[in-house]
């Protein structure tokens, strides 16, 4: 039996959590994206198929390290949700393990006034 590689048990858990988080216009779903060096957050409305609000880590001013950026970035991006009108979204982690940087991006969502 082949052994499963981290990008496979990643895209198996992605599929799992896609199959039950949708977003719609009143409660979009908030999607996070991690690369080699930058993360990527974005408001999508899965109805319409639309991207509502983004944000990536490359419009923070004075980086400091991951985790402290995670959390900023979750800041923006609350704060671009209420000049939408939004209040609450669906959290879809992206089949990443919801700890660290993950973790970091719901809580400062949740401190800009978001709720999940």
């Amino acid at each position: 039996m082949a052994k499963k590689t981290r990008k496979l048990k990643k895209d198996a858990r992605h599929k799992r959590i896609r199959a039950i988080v949708k977003g719609t216009p009143d409660r979009p779903r908030l999607s996070v994206f991690k690369s080699n060096k930058h993360f990527y957050i974005q408001l999508i409305d899965d109805v319409n198929g639309k991207t509502l609000a983004s944000v990536s880590d490359k419009e923070i001013k004075n980086k400091k390290n991951d985790s402290i950026n995670a959390g900023e970035l979750g800041k923006i991006l609350a704060k671009k949700a209420f000049d939408l009108g939004l209040k609450s979204v669906v959290f879809d982690r992206g089949g990443y393990k919801f700890h660290g940087s993950i973790l970091e991006i719901a809580s400062g969502a949740r401190e800009g006034g978001l709720k999940f």
